[in-house]
């Protein structure tokens, strides 16, 4: 399986920014890494060998990057608005350097798919749904969709707003992006219902897109289906699978 790593100084977010990406060719496939992991945790964690078919038959292309999430949701230092700033940042990161290196590599109107597990979950939606014109969909796996779990409830500002889901999608009413998602054939919210796991979670995005008529598809796995790596590398290539045939 080929496997390139690459990196650069970020001028979004003032550090090195690596990523991995691994296959020849195949339909992108943008991953998030959970809580505050770095960019080879998938691979760590054999995620990558669970997708591994995908990737060396040319259906998938994918690529690993990191997250800012120790700078960000998780560091207990910051103030609320640098947390948000900082995913502000990333989002920029994202849009304005990971995703001309993609369509460099996969063609000029590439539209990935994001996913990601546990947080990972949350920035591979966020992404997708705040960017529905430059990505195909996302499989958000025992996510949390909601960033005020993270920060001060008395702290509010336009970034806490649009860099949650669970706000922006439930007043979503406009003429672009609304009928765009309408239209979506890629959005899967799986959770398992096992130790650790959050399926209400889940439940209240769907039920957020429910009330849009934005098509998902909403799975929660047995009770004995728990918040851990066996479950995530299960769960990715079987909606993979899904996918790749249409």
């Amino acid at each position: 399986m080929r496997r390139d790593i690459t990196s650069w100084y970020s001028h979004n977010l003032n550090m090195d920014m690596p990523l991995v990406a691994y296959g020849h060719s195949g339909y992108p496939l943008l991953m998030f890494p959970t809580a505050a992991a770095d960019y080879l945790e998938y691979e760590r964690f054999y995620l990558v060998d669970s997708i591994k078919w995908f990737i060396e038959n040319g259906l998938i292309r994918a690529y690993s990057i990191n997250s800012v999430n120790k700078y960000s949701l998780l560091n207990r230092e910051s103030h609320p608005a640098w947390k948000v700033e900082m995913l502000d940042r990333y989002d920029r990161y994202i849009m304005d350097e990971v995703m001309p290196l993609i369509r460099n590599e996969c063609g000029p109107d590439a539209r990935p798919l994001t996913t990601g597990a546990s947080l990972g979950a949350f920035l591979a939606a966020n992404t997708y749904f705040k960017h529905s014109d430059q990505f195909r969909g996302t499989i958000a796996m025992s996510g949390s969709y909601d960033i005020y779990n993270y920060l001060d409830k008395g702290f509010y500002n336009d970034s806490v707003y649009f860099n949650n889901p669970a706000m922006y999608l439930r007043n979503l009413n406009d003429d672009y992006h609304l009928p765009r998602l309408r239209k979506a054939d890629s959005i899967v919210i799986v959770s398992g219902q096992g130790a650790y796991e959050a399926p209400d979670r889940s439940r209240e995005l769907s039920g957020i897109l429910h009330s849009k008529g934005i098509p998902h598809l909403l799975e929660l796995w047995g009770h004995d289906v728990n918040h851990d790596w066996p479950w995530w590398r299960k769960m990715l290539p079987y909606y993979l699978g899904r996918f790749t045939q249409n």
